[in-house]
């Protein structure tokens, strides 16, 4: 305990310090891999190249393909065995174009807008409709609207997005939102963007390529303006026009770096980022940043020649923004192993500082987490929730029954930033993201050296976790809970 003291106010110093490469030289293998992170790597250099060298990255687009070589490059260069995997992307969506003009008697301004991932497309000239207010969307307001919502683009108005919590909130109340107008026969949806500054974003509308309606976000302003005419008593019109790429299933592929296991090589950790992203910003909070972590924890355990016990495998996820895809398509491809993997932990919530872990409802990984946590416990405290968790590529290996963690962070400014414009290297605190490295890299290495391992949990157990948390209600807000009902994804009794 003494040493996990002294070894916790090195790190600890070092941070105050202002991360100086000089942190004292460390008896054990997770403290000299803690110091090489937080010194002068090339983890900022790396985010920097990928971020404005390649820009946003959506699955099936160019930028997608040269960043996924990028990475096998940098995994090679670091000397680490690396692979491109290939899995089933079930459709290609991309946006070429979106426009709006909204009209109405003496008045017409366009608007700014983005179309929704899974949106339709319009023809070239445009769908033009009726434009009304659906105010937040609840029961209450279609109910108000009545038929004027049949055939009208429905324009949705929302709060501002300061956090994360916000972030939540807007994701499950979507899925309710589209569902309702959908019923109500409306044309379109229009959401007023919740970002700040008139920021545009992007959400993935909530039924995933079995949506049929054109979906966009305007700009905030714009937005607002078209309310208080609404609201004022002018009818008015919007003409969207939305060119979008679609087609049918096609092959992407995962990047996984690996580093074998000197003892138990045929026992597997997993530490993985997606390194796919939305176009509108170049993706440096969600989620390059971690992707550069993980790229370069492999690439100081190789540069330090040590050797866990297990094997590490360091996986860059592909087609997460679209329904979690790549890291399904890895459980599917390695379904024959899935028993002799002993975690796998996802970091996905940008460079906001690491608080603690999502532990999903399995209560036995936190003393085992505890003890991986140890060399860099001056960088808590750290408070772990123990619950499962949806929206990044964790899910699957969680319905798999397999240990999983999921960094929790500080919002910092990820939730106004995501999937928006604004996402972009200068927003990224590089300072807490080598913090995040080293917490990263400790929680890693632990797993693949501790004595302890974890069973795999059983189709039963799995069931009982849905059955008794609100894990049905996140899988429905990210449209994977059908899937699994029909047995087609995860474990089923």
């Amino acid at each position: 305990m003494r040493g996990a003291l002294v070894r916790s106010a090195a790190v600890a110093a070092a941070v105050a310090g202002g991360l100086a490469p000089s942190l004292p030289a460390q008896s054990d293998d997770a403290s000299r891999l803690v110091g090489a992170l937080l010194g002068d790597t090339p983890m900022v250099r790396d985010l920097q190249a990928l971020t404005d060298g390649i820009g946003g990255r959506p699955t099936g687009s160019p930028a997608n393909f040269r960043a996924f070589d990028w990475a096998l490059e940098r995994f090679r260069e670091a000397g680490v065995d690396a692979r491109k995997e290939p899995f089933r992307m079930p459709g290609l969506w991309l946006e070429r174009s979106a426009r709006a003009t909204v009209r109405g008697k003496d008045v017409t301004f366009t608007a700014r807008v983005v179309a929704l991932p899974f949106s339709t497309g319009t023809r070239a000239a445009g769908l033009t409709a009726p434009l009304v207010d659906a105010g937040k969307g609840t029961d209450a307001d279609y109910a108000a609207l009545g038929p004027k919502a049949k055939g009208a683009f429905v324009l949705i108005e929302t709060e501002d997005l300061l956090d994360l919590d916000g972030l939540f909130r807007e994701y499950t109340e979507a899925g309710h939102i589209e569902r309702r107008a959908v019923g109500a026969g409306a044309a379109g949806l229009v959401y007023m963007s919740s970002r700040p500054g008139n920021t545009l974003a992007r959400h993935n509308a909530s039924l995933g390529l079995a949506n049929r309606h054109p979906m966009m976000m305007m700009e905030r302003d714009a937005a607002a303006r078209a309310l208080r005419l609404l609201r004022g008593g002018t009818p008015l019109t919007l003409t969207a026009m939305l060119d979008i790429q679609s087609g049918p299933a096609y092959q992407a592929h995962n990047v996984i770096g690996e580093i074998r296991g000197s003892a138990r090589p045929d026992e597997i950790v997993v530490i993985g980022a997606h390194l796919d992203s939305w176009d509108l910003g170049t993706g440096a909070l969600d989620n390059g940043a971690n992707s550069v972590m993980v790229i370069d924890i492999a690439r100081q355990i190789r540069r330090l020649a040590l050797k866990p016990a297990r094997t590490i495998r360091f996986a860059l996820w592909n087609g997460e923004e679209q329904n979690l895809n790549g890291s399904f398509g890895y459980t599917l491809a390695h379904a024959a192993e899935l028993d002799r993997h002993v975690m796998a932990s996802s970091y996905d919530i940008g460079t906001g500082r690491i608080t603690g872990f999502f532990t999903g409802g399995r209560a036995e990984i936190v003393p085992v987490l505890g003890r991986a946590l140890a060399p860099v416990a001056g960088l808590g405290p750290f408070t772990h929730l123990n619950i499962p968790l949806v929206g990044t590529d964790n899910y699957d290996f969680m319905m798999q029954g397999i240990p999983n963690l999921v960094a929790n962070q500080e919002s910092a400014n990820y939730g106004p930033n995501y999937h928006a414009r604004s996402d972009e290297f200068g927003r990224a605190d590089l300072r807490q993201l080598r913090l995040n490295a080293a917490i990263a890299a400790a929680t890693t290495w632990g797993f693949a050296t501790l004595d302890r391992s974890l069973p795999r949990q059983s189709a039963r157990q799995l069931d009982s976790l849905v059955r008794n948390t609100d894990l049905a209600d996140q899988m429905k807000s990210f449209n994977v809970y059908d899937a699994w009902v029909a047995g087609k994804r995860g474990l089923r009794p």
